[in-house]
């Protein structure tokens, strides 16, 4: 296919777009009985778990403290519960390895019991640990392959959540990843290193000034509020934007930055459009 009849092809494919799903209609659905749906957030943490043992993960997730290990199979426990209520049959330790893509290694809730079925089973040392093969992820040359084992450690801190898709749900366990011997494989562990060491040097200067802190200091990150928005149609017909993520050749737009009409302007309907399915997803 030439690369015209690709443009016209994507053309008409953005013309005639309908989507896939109806929008949900928030007269009948109040977008506070959907956010945070999906999420084992505090409030299902506090439904579900034990007084001792929410207070325990509380304490971890707040101050910092260690955490319990005795505690881990209960959180499990209550953990597939509440996955399987929302029809999640798989687990998978998300983490982010250097490749600057989300990597998953998935596993079963079902196990087989020996007598030719099989039981629903996620235990504490599953969710608190994972041996996803790190051969095959950057590693700066920090050891050979053969020496390649990797571990995903769960990170308390980010709530477990439900990832649906028309193949199925799964429940996913945001998790750091490194090495057996310590290093950082991931952009997460580094963070999450780099909160621990701001908070004991802010403690120290807030001691300075006479305040003792309660609470650990921590530092907040948001989603960049500019981006560029590019047709699925366009991206699928452009090999620099698939493979490299960015545009390698073509010529410059008609209407680029250097206006400033477009700043604040009018939000165009389809780009409105996929503000609104974002908003519904997140």
């Amino acid at each position: 296919m030439s690369g015209i009849q690709a443009r016209l092809n994507a053309i008409s494919a953005v013309i005639n777009y309908k989507p896939a799903h109806a929008p949900l209609n928030f007269h009948e659905t109040k977008p506070t009985d959907v956010f945070g749906s999906n999420v084992f957030s505090d409030k299902v943490m506090a439904e579900r778990l034990p007084k001792a043992v929410y207070k325990s993960l509380k304490k971890t997730i707040k101050l910092g403290a260690k955490l319990d290990p005795s505690i881990a199979d209960v959180v499990a426990n209550a953990m597939k519960e509440w996955a399987i209520e929302k029809g999640a049959t798989h687990f998978t330790h998300v983490f982010y390895p250097l490749t600057g893509l989300t990597a998953e290694k998935h596993d079963a809730f079902l196990v087989p019991d020996g007598d030719g079925g099989a039981v629903a089973e996620f235990s504490g040392k599953m969710l608190i640990q994972g041996e996803p093969d790190a051969s095959s992820f950057p590693s700066g040359g920090l050891r050979t392959t053969f020496e390649a084992r990797g571990y995903t450690a769960w990170d308390v801190t980010s709530p477990a959540y439900i990832l649906e898709n028309p193949n199925g749900t799964f429940l996913c366990i945001p998790t750091a990843f490194v090495s057996w011997t310590g290093e950082a494989l991931d952009k997460k562990t580094p963070l999450l290193r780099s909160n621990q060491a701001l908070n004991t040097q802010a403690q120290r200067v807030l001691k300075l000034f006479g305040v003792e802190p309660k609470l650990p200091v921590v530092s907040y990150a948001g989603p960049e509020q500019e981006y560029f928005l590019i047709d699925r149609n366009f991206v699928f017909s452009r090999p620099d934007l698939l493979i490299a993520g960015r545009s390698l050749f073509g010529a410059k737009p008609a209407k680029g930055q250097e206006f400033e009409d477009q700043y604040f302007g009018v939000v165009p309907r389809r780009v409105l459009s996929f503000m609104m399915e974002v908003e519904r997803e997140l």
